[in-house]
């Protein structure tokens, strides 16, 4: 087996006992696994810091873009229109998957490194009265901002829309009130802050929001309203789930509240955030997010210059025991380094002196 640490967005390093997790076999009709589902559900709900009179948790088969999909087919009605908030690429899957199912929407898109513009936004929702949900990437990982929810938030509210945050690598990483901003659908996976393995994602939606969906979704499998009717029974999902999957998350939700909940990961992720720009920028690399709108999940480096060779660093640094991340950049050559996962400052201490030693320079 390799012995590297993934220093990626997810799928990331997970401890040993949420590996150790997936050795036993579960089935799905049983009802111990049922009550797994059950605990899963509404420890979720407890970390969105909602209430389950208000608030429900649907477990969703498949990789986050699964669980994105399955809300886009379900919560908007034929005569709906979303607004679509761009900066990155995963903001631009979400604009795939309407143009794929045929949802009507208008894309407000802006460069990769800045923020949607309010007073833009503004002008949108006046003037294009159809519109009736925002969608916004949270942690838009193609470059690590963070992006503006409280603002996007208070737009919503005012222009009585409902809001659906893709929050694949900011939930439970990022602390952020989930009622008080009144997000109706948040959307996260296994594999991500709460430090789980790849298989299913998670939607924490508004319950009377979810109800008034029945008979909307153009998808059998990702009908999120029917996966919701059949999972609040007793906790059985329709169709075969990732039973290994759920349990190693079911694990990962206990350590993380063992370590102190969404604070306490929230500030271990931004230490190390800090620590690997301030060490990366003293061997000449820049980022490519100024330091407001960096978030503490994943940081983009631009190439420290012409003649740098990724494939050759990226060996290098694998050879030595971490993983990183390509850019998805077009505009400029980048590439990322997340610090998420099971991942503390000795590991950062070491992954930049192989880094400092790859660029040939000792930093005293």
């Amino acid at each position: 087996m390799n012995s590297y640490k993934l220093l990626t967005p997810g799928p990331l390093t997970t401890t040993a006992t949420v590996k150790e997790e997936m050795l036993f076999d579960r089935c799905t009709w049983d009802q111990d696994y049922k009550d797994i589902t059950q605990k899963i559900r509404t420890q979720l709900l407890d970390l969105a810091g909602v209430t389950a009179d208000e608030y429900t948790t649907v477990l969703m088969q498949g990789s986050g873009t699964f669980t994105v999909e399955s809300v886009m087919t379900t919560s908007l009605k034929k005569q709906d229109k979303a607004l679509i908030i761009t900066n990155g690429a995963y903001g631009e899957r979400i604009v795939k998957i309407a143009d794929s199912i045929g949802l009507q929407y208008e894309q407000y898109s802006v460069a990769y490194n800045a923020y949607p513009d309010e007073a833009e936004l503004r002008r949108i929702l006046e003037e294009d009265q159809q519109i009736t949900h925002i969608v916004m990437v949270h942690c838009e990982t193609t470059t690590g901002i963070l992006n503006p929810i409280e603002m996007v938030s208070d737009l919503a509210k005012a222009y009585d829309k409902t809001l659906i945050i893709d929050a694949m690598s900011s939930f439970a990483g990022v602390e952020m009130d989930v009622r008080a901003l009144g997000i109706d659908y948040l959307i996260s996976s296994a594999n991500k802050c709460i430090q789980g393995v790849p298989g299913f994602g998670f939607v924490i939606a508004k319950l009377d929001k979810l109800k008034a969906c029945e008979g909307n979704a153009r998808s059998l499998s990702l009908d999120l309203y029917d996966q919701w009717k059949e999972m609040d029974k007793d906790g059985k999902w329709r169709y075969t789930s990732p039973t290994h999957v759920v349990a190693a998350f079911s694990k990962a939700i206990d350590e993380l509240i063992a370590e102190g909940g969404i604070p306490a990961r929230f500030q271990r992720y931004q230490h190390n955030n800090q620590l690997l720009r301030e060490k990366l920028a003293k061997v000449g690399f820049q980022t490519y997010i100024t330091e407001e709108k960096q978030s503490p999940i994943i940081t983009t480096f631009l190439f420290p210059h012409d003649s740098f060779q990724f494939e050759d660093f990226y060996f290098y640094v694998k050879e030595r025991g971490f993983v990183l991340y390509p850019g998805k950049l077009t505009e400029v050559n980048t590439f990322r380094i997340g610090n998420i996962g099971e991942i503390y400052e000795e590991d950062i201490e070491t992954l930049c002196s192989v880094i400092e030693e790859y660029m040939g320079v000792v930093v005293k």
